[in-house]
């Protein structure tokens, strides 16, 4: 199981926090550090200093990682043109020295692009799909060619579809609950499927209609890696537990029903589950940015347990 660490800075982080989470997260063998793709907070609170870009939050994170993943659950399809977004994520890929992901989903919370003057369509599943067949399209056109595109939302001439990403292939996430034209999206996109925030039958059920979609498509369903991301809240004890609860605002009994909660005995446990139905990868959502030693603990006494 590879534990990745997942962050939402639009609760209230700077770029400072942002770094030193990415740091511990690389020095304490995590494998990636992750964030959202959001303007405003969501829930109580202010959100004070107010929103960071995750590109260019990421940018930055490329000079100043060296070994760990980065990426984005989710980029938000309406925040960004998908000509700017493939020169935007192929150009950190380069900063980064190819250790760049990317998680594109369709946008859900119409408050941020209301607060900002972004628009807001009420078709988006289908400006998500075509965003995907530019931004693989752009960064699969030999060097030397041009890519055309003609879609109902999006229309590209003669494109030299440059710059080209560090990697061969930069890793497509695609997620979510839906259960007919997800799948199918993530058959024909994506590199990894990720079902967030979700039970264990869930999970399973999701996951089979991804393998169905992909096996379907003439894909081999283990061509995907299939990932969960959920609340973390560890303690090594009940004690620790509940202090940590608080601090994110959140009760422990509901911690534990829909997230990975209690000690790391109990972690372990919840990640057998998981495990059992397919999910190689979580991505924790570290919501308290300030305890760092929460990320020690779950490296040091969840993650050498699960092999």
């Amino acid at each position: 199981m590879d534990l990745r660490v997942f962050t939402e800075p639009q609760q209230g982080a700077d770029y400072d926090t942002l770094l030193r989470v990415a740091r511990a997260t690389e020095e304490l063998g995590y494998s990636a550090f992750f964030r959202s793709d959001h303007y405003v907070r969501m829930g109580s609170g202010d959100g004070l200093p107010g929103p960071t870009d995750a590109w260019i939050t990421l940018a930055g994170l490329a000079r100043e990682t060296k070994r760990i993943r980065l990426g984005t659950l989710m980029t938000a399809a309406t925040f960004r043109l998908p000509g700017v977004l493939a020169i935007q994520v192929a150009q950190v890929d380069q900063m980064s020295g190819g250790r760049v992901e990317l998680g594109l989903g369709a946008a859900w919370f119409e408050e941020e692009h209301t607060a900002y003057g972004i628009p807001f369509p009420k078709e988006r599943f289908g400006r998500l799909e075509e965003q995907l067949a530019i931004v693989t399209g752009l960064w699969e056109t030999e060097v030397g060619k041009t890519f055309d595109y003609e879609g109902r939302h999006y229309r590209l001439a003669d494109s030299p579809a440059l710059p080209k990403p560090a990697q061969r292939r930069i890793p497509v996430l695609v997620g979510g609950l839906g259960a007919t034209r997800t799948p199918r999206l993530a058959a024909r996109y994506a590199d990894e499927f990720n079902v967030p925030f979700a039970s264990v039958e869930d999970t399973e059920r999701q996951f089979g209609r991804v393998r169905a979609a992909a096996e379907e498509a003439g894909r081999p369903a283990g061509d995907l890696v299939y990932s969960n991301a959920l609340v973390v809240c560890v303690g090594k004890d009940d004690t620790e537990v509940a202090r940590r609860a608080a601090a994110i605002g959140r009760e422990v009994e509901e911690l534990k029903a829909n997230g990975l909660a209690g000690t790391p005995a109990e972690v372990v446990d919840k990640l057998g589950h998981y495990a059992a139905v397919g999910s190689s990868r979580v991505y924790l959502q570290v919501l308290d940015l300030d305890d760092l030693d929460h990320l020690e603990l779950i490296s040091a006494q969840v993650a050498p347990q699960l092999g």
